[in-house]
């Protein structure tokens, strides 16, 4: 979409209208005016509309990257329009959540529609005590889980990339790719 002059688009604010009466019916500067006004018709519908902009699930497609990058929201356009946009509606939930099991799910279910399970916590521990020793080695490192959603295929580098992102920088997540859920889920 483009944000130039768009042939026909009428203004709502015609300059013509506006000159004073010595310049009314004068057809040099009413032609000219409405030359302006052909080049400032889209200024003002974009002014008119700016709320629209800034709004994720109306805004134009081509302004959904930009807005992205103002939010810090992964935008691929690979991804399904519907996906972009919720995944910028929701990017400040995410980066609320980011670095957690919950966190991880929901991204990977956004940017690419599958169903995801992470267990494990990879042995983060804490303690009141002041020059307490250190904690017990983690039983295990995380597991990600991720099945295809409906009509989905699942990419396992994409997976993989997503999960290195998502993961805190001190854990090491192991992935799992599997054709269906999970059999002790019972789904």
């Amino acid at each position: 979409m483009s944000r130039a002059a768009v042939p026909g688009l009428p203004s709502r604010y015609p300059i013509g209208g506006q000159l004073p009466a010595l310049y009314a019916d004068d057809d040099l500067a009413q032609r000219f005016t409405a030359g302006l006004d052909t080049v400032l018709a889209p200024v003002f519908a974009t002014l008119d509309n700016l709320p629209s902009y800034f709004d994720p699930r109306v805004a134009p497609t081509d302004f959904l990257a930009w807005l992205a990058s103002w939010v810090g929201a992964a935008d691929d356009p690979r991804w399904p329009l519907a996906a972009r946009r919720e995944a910028v509606a929701r990017a400040v939930e995410l980066h609320r959540w980011r670095g957690t099991g919950r966190g991880l799910v929901e991204a990977l279910r956004l940017a690419l529609g599958v169903h995801a399970e992470v267990t494990g916590d990879g042995g983060a521990a804490w303690s009141r005590t002041a020059g307490a020793g250190l904690p017990p080695e983690p039983s295990s490192e995380p597991l990600v889980r991720v099945w295809p959603g409906q009509g989905a295929r699942v990419d396992p580098d994409r997976v993989r990339a997503i999960v290195r992102a998502m993961c805190p920088v001190h854990t090491v997540c192991r992935v799992e790719v599997l054709p269906g859920p999970p059999a002790d889920e019972g789904r």
